[in-house]
């Protein structure tokens, strides 16, 4: 009973968390076919990925329908003066349609300095389907497919999608292994082009 509450006393204040759930695309995810699962679209994530020539995708699957958020940051590193603007494209791939609902184009869009407290770190803030990083539309029960794309698909972005914030026990456990990678993907060597 006294570990309980020990655990209680220590994981609260990381559960009352107001942050997205890090989680990194490490994976091949540059067709349809081998796109990287989203789990449970409201839970709030910030999914951390690299273009390397070319684009991502990310699938999300859904028996009921869901309030969906979708927005997109990438790293602002000191003394730089430019940054990789990435555009996002949402398709309806259900029932075998393909349909696209939705393009958010990031060339034209007017990128905006964020500083994240919980990380940390710079941002900037790319275009969102939402409004402060919240949602403000539902999607029908069905398959979407993210798109992340930019001219040169090259740079690092982070996806976020969700606006549930929730941190459970497998998530906080997850988090030591998880922030040195995060951390190491801030590191560029080069300013972007």
């Amino acid at each position: 009973m006294k570990y309980l509450l020990l655990i209680l006393l220590i994981t609260h204040p990381i559960i009352k968390l107001s942050a997205h759930q890090p989680a990194l695309n490490e994976e091949n995810t540059n067709s349809p076919s081998n796109a990287y699962l989203i789990e449970k679209p409201e839970i709030s994530k910030a999914i951390y990925g690299t273009l390397e020539g070319d684009v991502h995708y990310y699938n999300i699957k859904s028996e009921i329908d869901f309030n969906f958020y979708v927005g997109i940051t990438t790293p602002k590193i000191d003394g730089c003066d430019t940054f990789d603007k990435f555009s996002i494209e949402v398709i309806n791939i259900t029932n075998g349609l393909e349909e696209t609902l939705l393009e958010l184009d990031g060339e034209n869009y007017q990128w905006w300095e964020w500083y994240e407290p919980y990380g940390k770190k710079f941002y900037w803030i790319g275009p969102e389907f939402g409004a402060e990083f919240k949602s403000t539309n539902i999607y029908k029960a069905g398959e979407y497919l993210i798109k992340v794309f930019n001219n040169d698909n090259q740079g690092k972005y982070v996806l976020a999608t969700g606006d549930i914030e929730k941190f459970g026990p497998l998530v906080i456990a997850q988090l030591p292994l998880i922030m040195p990678k995060v951390n190491k993907f801030w590191k560029i060597e080069n300013c972007p082009k």
